[in-house]
């Protein structure tokens, strides 16, 4: 695509047969990140002659975060969570508390609203960046002006997912780097044509990442090399970055936990019920002044 293009879209098929071998490596020596340090300066003298054109970089939130100031005081967890909460999915209690699933501020769907206690000090939370994607265009386009390369930003966040136990870590912002690779149309092994595959690589990209940077091995930067037919220009590949994996509402089959919906549903059709009788019995009532008889209707004709 040309630069400046306004293009969204992907070519079907763009990484499915390309990918035959991944490279995928921490840089090491970054450091404990503070507000307002350069992460493209940090994360270029980590990397030395290390990046090549076509690399993707997965970024872990928390150095974003920190370098952004997001690391505010809170005494209390619980009331942080709920400052950055828009709608609440489900909640459960367990023996130390409650789980809350909520959407946040940036539109994803996340435990605790993404609110991290962790690798921070005490007295203190770290908030998810206000805008991912925009963090992620920002860093992007200070590496590539840095190094003179072509290459794609994600930024991390790790998540747990519906049916399956664990975490992992997913793409929570994206520039210059495609999050969707859109299949359909093509055909599979066998000549059948795809109607529904939509790759989500930057989802899969992240998860690749994370099996090198670990949790808390200190190192939040890895480099994956082996997917530059996803890395394209700032303003045409990655519009609007990963917002476009976040599912529409309409589009949303489990919006609400399970004892959620049943409560809105049990709430909502005693409502509905409540009404139909309130109808029914204003529907029921005699008329004032009228007995519905013959003697009645002559009287009041007099």
């Amino acid at each position: 695509m040309a630069e400046g293009s306004n293009e969204s879209s992907l070519p079907t098929g763009l990484a499915s047969s390309d990918a035959t071998e991944l490279h995928v490596f921490v840089l090491e020596g970054i450091g404990e990140i503070t507000p307002d340090d350069d992460l493209a300066a940090l994360i270029a003298g980590a990397a030395g002659e290390r990046m090549r054109h076509g690399d993707i970089l997965a970024v872990t939130s928390k150095i974003v975060s920190k370098a952004e100031g997001r690391q505010v005081a809170a005494a209390d967890r619980e009331q942080a969570i709920t400052d950055e909460t828009v709608r609440v999915v489900a909640t459960r209690a367990f023996p130390g508390g409650i789980t809350r699933i909520v959407e946040n501020r940036q539109g994803l769907v996340m435990a605790a609203a993404g609110v991290d206690a962790s690798n921070t000090p005490d007295g203190t939370v770290l908030l998810l960046p206000v805008d991912p994607d925009a963090s992620a265009r920002a860093l992007c386009a200070a590496l590539r002006e840095r190094t003179g390369l072509r290459l794609g930003v994600i930024i991390t966040d790790t998540v747990g997912r519906p049916w399956r136990e664990g975490q992992t870590d997913i793409a929570i912002g994206a520039a210059g780097v495609a999050v969707l690779d859109d299949l359909r149309g093509t055909d599979d092994a066998f000549g059948r044509r795809l109607d529904v595959t939509v790759a989500a690589v930057a989802d899969e990209i992240a998860g690749a990442a994370d099996l090198v940077k670990g949790k808390t091995s200190g190192n939040p930067v890895a480099v994956v090399r082996g997917l530059g037919r996803l890395v394209g220009e700032l303003d045409s590949v990655d519009a609007p970055g990963a917002s476009r994996l976040v599912r529409s509402s309409e589009n949303d089959m489990f919006r609400l936990g399970s004892a959620e919906a049943h409560a809105e549903g049990h709430s909502q059709g005693f409502a509905e019920g409540y009404a139909a009788g309130i109808t029914a019995a204003a529907s029921a009532a005699p008329v004032p002044g009228a007995s519905g008889t013959a003697g009645d209707a002559a009287s009041v004709a007099e």
